[in-house]
């Protein structure tokens, strides 16, 4: 079995390892703060040096701010804040455009407190993006 294939197995098993969901009492006791109207900049400026060409990366905003909570499991720690999803085609090394990739961006207090979908664990992380966008009410092609 491929390195590759041992770990989508890995993460595929430990991903259905979560805490139990909080209960309403402790849902509506989560600060999420004031909705951020500059939430597209707080993004913006968030991804600029997470993006090989943030100048020329494209980036679509798909739903939300929205209050979004995420329950903790043994790759992911607990988030919550306006949630934010978005599409980016960031270019390679070589200059290419790599393809569409979603992100779910948690805010609060002004600035981007958790994302999923970013960086080097961009691979698992995909799949948390593609179920936040979802609860956010985009559903990733």
């Amino acid at each position: 079995m491929g390195i590759f294939a041992a770990t989508s197995i890995a993460l595929a098993s430990l991903a259905g390892c979560q805490s139990p969901p909080l209960t309403r009492e402790e849902l509506a006791a989560l600060d999420y703060g004031p909705r951020p109207e500059d939430y597209e900049k707080i993004v913006r400026d968030y991804l600029r040096s997470r993006l090989v060409e943030p100048d020329f990366a494209l980036i679509e905003f798909k739903a939300g701010p929205r209050p979004l909570y995420q329950k903790e499991s043994v790759l992911r720690n607990r988030q919550h804040g306006w949630a934010v999803c978005v599409m980016i085609n960031d270019k390679d090394r070589r200059g290419a455009y790599e393809g569409f990739y979603p992100m779910v961006l948690y805010i609060r207090e002004g600035k981007v407190a958790a994302a999923n979908g970013d960086g080097l664990e961009r691979a698992a992380g995909v799949r948390y993006a593609h179920a936040g966008c979802g609860e956010l009410g985009y559903e990733v092609p």
